[in-house]
C-alpha cells in the first residue's frame, strides 16, 4: 500500500497492491496497522455501499454535526470521484480534485471532514461505490453545494448526467459561502 498526499491539504489517495492472475484478483482494502502508518484513520463508525447506473451524477455532498470523513473505493465498474475543499479558512477553499477509481485500479480516496464529495459513473457499466466514514450518518447535518457551479469548475467527463431531484436543487458555492456550517468536530 502506498499513501500518497495530494495537494489539497488533508486530501490522500491510496494506491492498494493488486494480485492478479488468470483466476481474477485479490487486493487488501483495510489494514488497521499500514493504514495508521499511512496516516490514515484506523477507526470507522459505519460502511455506506451505493450503485449507480452508467451516466449518473451523485453530489457534491458533506455533512456537519458530526462531521464526517470518507475512504472512497469502487468495487465494481469506474468513477469520476470529485471532491472540493469548502473549509473557509482553508488556503484551497474552493479548490477540488478529481480522480478516476475503479474495481481494478487499486486506488482509495481519504476525503476528510470540510470537503463536498460527489461522482459520475463512467462507461456503460453500474458502478457499486464501498465507503467507509469516520462519523455515524445525521440527516440533520447533510448539506451539499451544486455539482455544476460555473465558480467550482469541477471537470465532470460526461454530458447529461442524471441527477436526483435533491442534487439539482444544491445551493451555488456563492450562496454556500454566505453561510458555510461550523467545520469543528
Amino acid at each position: 500500500m502506498k499513501v500518497v498526499p495530494l495537494e489539497i491539504k488533508g486530501l490522500m489517495l491510496v494506491e492498494l497492491k493488486v494480485h492478479g492472475d488468470a483466476r481474477g484478483f485479490f487486493v487488501e482494502r483495510f489494514q488497521i496497522d499500514r493504514f495508521g502508518e499511512g496516516g490514515l484513520p484506523t477507526h470507522f463508525a459505519q460502511d455506506n455501499h451505493s450503485r449507480s447506473a452508467p451516466g449518473v451524477l451523485r453530489g457534491l455532498h458533506y455533512q456537519t454535526n458530526p462531521t464526517q470523513g470518507k475512504l472512497v473505493g469502487v468495487v465494481r465498474g469506474r468513477i469520476w470521484d470529485a471532491v472540493v475543499d469548502i473549509r473557509p479558512d482553508s488556503p484551497t477553499f474552493g479548490q477540488h480534485a478529481a480522480f478516476e477509481l475503479s474495481d481494478l485500479n487499486g486506488r482509495l480516496l481519504w476525503v476528510p471532514p470540510g470537503f463536498a464529495h460527489g461522482f459520475c459513473v463512467l462507461g456503460d457499466e453500474p458502478a457499486d461505490v464501498l465507503y467507509k466514514v469516520d462519523a455515524t450518518y445525521n440527516p440533520a447535518g447533510e448539506g451539499g453545494v451544486a455539482w455544476n457551479d460555473a465558480q467550482l469548475a469541477v471537470p465532470w467527463p460526461i454530458a447529461n448526467p442524471t441527477i436526483s431531484q435533491r442534487d439539482q436543487k444544491l445551493p451555488s458555492f456563492a450562496q454556500y459561502k454566505a453561510n458555510p456550517p461550523a467545520w469543528d468536530r
